[in-house]
């Protein structure tokens, strides 16, 4: 059974707008439940339309990817505390990023052996490999500083900032020379900056602070899909990529506000100051010492303070 182009269109166009009541049911404990099931069933109409339509030449792997994700998912669902969930949330936004890298890296390989590969193509790429690969690298970052498999404090370093705006210009310099010149390398060379700037933009936040980096994850992982979304020529994935990246940049921007940060020093990498001066302060807050109180004196300093 095949569907035709407008059928899938309509589907998708229902699926946005479940998804939109979804995230309108999520900003409510009381209507949490009605937004889950509207982000489901948004979900299932889009793969479903997806499947039917005339893009799907075999449907081997298609199968076998959604198998082992639905085990996957299963068994995560089953065994993870809810008090485990922020790097749960991390862990999924990595396999985001990853996602957009691979379909922008086979993009390329396919349209290069068919010759059509063009400047738009190129901008496309190189937004979703990018974007994806700080996503992927970030996240795992952050996965590890929350499990603790790596330690939560801040890795801060002299010129760390610096480094950080370098690796990015290049970055930008390379996808530039990618898109005019077409060449492998500079794809290559510019995916794997993407994973080191993923990398030095989340090392030197504190496990204390990544509630926000994940939120922050969020946003840069819908934006990987919405870069996906304008590669495939598919308009749903567009339409979910951008709610999910305004909707995490939103949400990033209120909790900075609540926490008394800077947005910014979340986008670029760190909360505080940068250099030495940061990491002996960390040192000098990490050696003061205890200083115990009693009941009384707690009572003592309330009513002082009245």
């Amino acid at each position: 059974m095949e569907i035709t182009a407008n059928t899938q269109a309509l589907a998708y166009l229902v699926s946005a707008v479940l998804f939109i009541l979804g995230l309108k049911g999520l900003t409510h404990p009381a209507t949490a439940r009605r937004g889950n099931f509207f982000g489901m069933t948004g979900m299932a109409i889009a793969i479903g339309a997806t499947l039917l339509g005339s893009e799907v030449q075999s449907y081997g792997f298609i199968i076998a990817g959604v198998a082992a994700g639905a085990v996957i998912g299963s068994i995560l669902a089953a065994r993870v505390q809810m008090t485990a969930m922020p790097q749960l949330v991390a862990a999924l936004h990595s396999f985001v990023g990853m996602a957009a890298v691979l379909v922008a890296l086979g993009t390329y390989l396919n349209k290069a052996d068919a010759g059509l590969l063009n400047p738009v193509l190129m901008g496309e790429l190189s937004a979703g490999i990018v974007i994806g690969a700080i996503t992927f690298s970030g996240s795992v970052i952050a996965f590890g500083k929350l499990q603790g498999i790596i330690s939560g404090a801040p890795v801060i370093f002299r010129g760390q900032h610096l480094l950080n705006a370098l690796i990015g210009a290049v970055t930008v310099a390379l996808a530039i020379w990618f898109g005019m010149s077409e060449n492998l390398w500079a794809l290559v060379a510019m995916t794997v900056l993407a994973f080191v700037l993923g990398f030095t933009l989340i090392i030197p936040i504190g496990g204390a602070d990544m509630p926000v980096i994940i939120s922050m994850l969020n946003s840069y992982s819908g934006w990987a899909a919405a870069a996906t979304g304008f590669t495939l020529g598919n308009n749903l994935l567009i339409i979910v990529g951008a709610l999910v990246g305004f909707s995490g940049a939103i949400l990033s921007y209120i909790m900075c506000k609540a926490m008394n940060r800077s947005i910014l020093h979340v986008v670029f990498g760190g909360f505080g100051g940068e250099g030495e001066e940061a990491a002996s302060a960390v040192a000098a807050a990490a050696q003061k010492g205890v200083k115990a109180a009693s009941v009384e004196d707690a009572i003592y300093w309330m009513e002082d303070a009245n």
